[in-house]
């Protein structure tokens, strides 16, 4: 690429059927070779070799083109036009059949053709297409009703599902594959681990979600200066190998230079003493044939800190009983939800449940028509969106950007800011408008870090990261003291972080006390039991029906009678727990609306009071909720029992 060698003599093999991750830092020519395989772009020397049968099929990060004037389900039918047309010949060979005399040289020759094509369509398995068709779309996240709207309603993101589906659906010997989940929410990022852990062909994905890639890949290709090693393993694997090698290296290179300092000096003393002229022509030789270990510098070491917050009250946030809608389509009716000072909560559920309209009203960006945002004591809020990028002043550069964000930073500490989100040397003097869109987001990204707020919200933070800068701003989050919102499919970054899992779908709402992997996991056991008790209804109704309806009712009086002997009493203890709940919220709030008041500090021995009773609360507060659990676990127990005699 101009005067920079990207590739230097990179030779690998792929073989049918094996999960390869092409990893390296931004910049390291991963998208390039990938262009290079598929003849988009062209190399300066070497050979690409592919078996006659064997095909190849490509996503790119972004830049899809559909046609605008077909439904989603006429589009990715485009992947199979060539079936379609056989099915076309199939159709009109039919038609010449029924016209041509049967005792005919015409119609015998007619029939031969019709049987090979007739089979060539059987095997195609075009008949089982729209099946499949409509099983990847759902799976990418499609409703039944999308595939039947445009492809021009559908935003870029979307349209890169599509794209994936065409491509899944043709089934390449070589599936290629360029940052495919920066579109993905977290259920379909999970169906499509499975559906590649099954796919047939060879799988080479190129991505910075470290979870996606130790679970569908089993080999490593990594690029760094030109040259690509191999790794018989996943991203795991490969990081650890990776730095055990980095290790020798740096050792190596101690060594060398060590070799090349002591020659040197040797030069250096020796250079005008005629009995040592020979001895120095051979070290100056030596030092010419001298291949340098070069190792590219990481970032790992490279930290830093967001600035420190005020402290903001216990309620960071409430909204109560908001109501938000788009003309006819309704995202939320009626939710409730509070976010305490330090919260970190991942906010995931499928597109289009409405996640990032919920972040940018509680960021105070988008309107509702019902319902109360109420904002806690001292909060200040920073929100980072992907649209923000489209806010930079284009003629600013890069360090300027930085400057203008006006936290008093010294330009060292900028740069170094920078460099984190990949702004290498001169890349600070670029201005804005020569950026790409994924520069841009790594800049508005970098500048939200220099402003001190108490509560963060961002919104799919790493799509435009590699692994060293996700790794820093992972980091820079888990120290940060203040409260934060994050909005990722990525589990990998989020686990580490997160305490909450904010469960957005549609119609509701719903909180996990965990990380995104103890989320997946409960969703996981919530689902089976939920097809267990569909499978127990279904099996309740054939045995129901078996019955007369006199025996039918004299048994189901029976069990209701005797699964109300057992229950009432818990019934009983749970409402007395939660009218305690209830009084002791009712107290929490009074007493956190005094402790709000501009003069309540005013008074030590007040405070004094407040603080032991709102901590008493909060204990008796938890203890009642333990109780509450405890009653309700036993109640499902007993109504499980009386379900699985049914």
């Amino acid at each position: 690429m101009g005067d920079r060698e990207l590739l230097d003599g990179v030779s690998t093999f792929i073989n049918p059927g094996e999960r390869i991750g092409l990893v390296g830092p931004n910049g390291a020519g991963k998208s390039t070779l990938l262009k290079i395989i598929m003849g988009i772009q062209e190399k300066d020397d070497g050979t690409i070799s592919l078996a006659n049968e064997e095909t190849l099929g490509y996503l790119p990060q972004d830049g899809v083109d559909p046609d605008f004037t077909l439904t989603v389900l006429e589009e990715v039918e485009t992947a199979f036009a060539d079936l379609f047309e056989l099915e076309m010949k199939v159709k009109s060979i039919q038609e010449k059949l029924s016209q041509v005399d049967h005792e005919s040289k015409e119609y015998e020759k007619l029939m031969e053709q019709y049987g090979v094509l007739q089979t060539e369509l059987e095997a195609s398995g075009l008949y089982e297409l729209r099946s499949q068709v409509e099983k990847i779309l759902m799976g990418l996240g499609f409703t039944e009703e999308d595939f039947h709207r445009n492809t021009s309603e559908f935003s870029g993101g979307w349209l890169m599902r599509i794209a994936l589906a065409k491509l899944l659906l043709r089934r390449p010997t070589y599936l290629l594959l360029d940052e495919p989940t920066n579109h993905l929410d977290i259920e379909s990022l999970q169906w499509m681990e499975n559906f590649l852990n099954s796919y047939e062909g060879a799988v080479v994905v190129v991505s910075h979600d470290k979870a996606f890639l130790d679970t569908i890949t089993n080999r490593t290709l990594a690029l760094r200066q030109g040259k690509i090693s191999d790794y018989a393993g996943n991203y795991s694997f490969y990081e650890k190998k990776w730095a055990e090698e980095r290790e020798l290296l740096l050792n190596a290179k101690k060594n060398q230079e060590k070799e090349i300092k002591q020659t040197q000096e040797f030069i250096d003393r020796f250079r005008y003493k005629a009995s040592k002229a020979s001895q120095v022509q051979s070290r100056i030789k030596q030092l010419e044939k001298l291949e340098e270990i070069e190792i590219e510098e990481e970032q790992d070491n490279v930290s830093f800190r967001f600035p420190e917050p005020g402290r903001s009250g216990q309620v960071v946030m409430k909204l109560e009983d908001l109501h938000k809608s788009y003309d006819e389509n309704t995202v939320f009716e009626g939710i409730d939800y509070e976010i305490e000072r330090g919260d970190k909560i991942a906010v995931v559920g499928p597109n289009g449940a409405g996640k990032s309209t919920l972040i940018r009203i509680i960021a105070g960006n988008e309107s509702f028509q019902k319902g109360d945002r109420v904002v806690g004591h001292n909060v200040t809020v920073n929100y980072f969106a992907q649209h923000q990028a489209d806010e930079l002043d284009p003629n600013r550069d890069a360090l300027e950007t930085m400057h203008d964000a006006g936290s008093g930073e010294k330009e060292s500490r900028l740069r170094t800011i920078l460099g984190c989100f990949l702004f290498q040397g001169d890349d600070v003097f670029k201005k804005v408008k020569v950026l790409s869109g994924g520069e841009k987001s790594r800049l508005a990204l970098a500048k939200m870090l220099l402003s001190p707020a108490n509560l963060l919200i961002f919104d799919e933070p790493t799509n435009h990261l590699d692994m060293s800068s996700k790794n820093i701003l992972q980091q820079a989050i888990q120290q940060y003291e203040g409260t934060c919102l994050i909005v990722s499919h990525d589990r990998d970054f989020l686990d580490p972080i997160v305490n909450k899992v904010l469960d957005v779908q549609p119609g509701y709402i719903k909180t996990y006390l965990g990380n995104v992997s103890y989320y997946l996991a409960r969703k996981k056991e919530e689902e089976a039991a939920a097809e267990a008790a569909e499978e127990s209804v279904q099996q309740q109704e054939q045995e129901t029906n078996q019955l007369s309806r006199k025996e039918q009712r004299r048994i189901e009086a029976e069990r209701r009678n005797a699964r109300n002997r057992q229950t009432k009493p818990i019934r009983e203890k749970i409402e007395k727990v939660e009218k305690e709940i209830e009084e002791l919220e009712s107290r929490k709030k009074e007493i956190e609306e005094a402790m709000a008041q501009p003069d309540f500090y005013d008074d030590e021995e007040k405070v004094k009071k407040f603080s032991l009773e709102y901590d008493q609360l909060k204990a008796d507060l938890t203890d009642r909720y333990s109780q509450w659990e405890e009653y309700q676990q036993r109640l499902e127990v007993i109504e499980e029992e009386f379900s699985s005699e049914q």
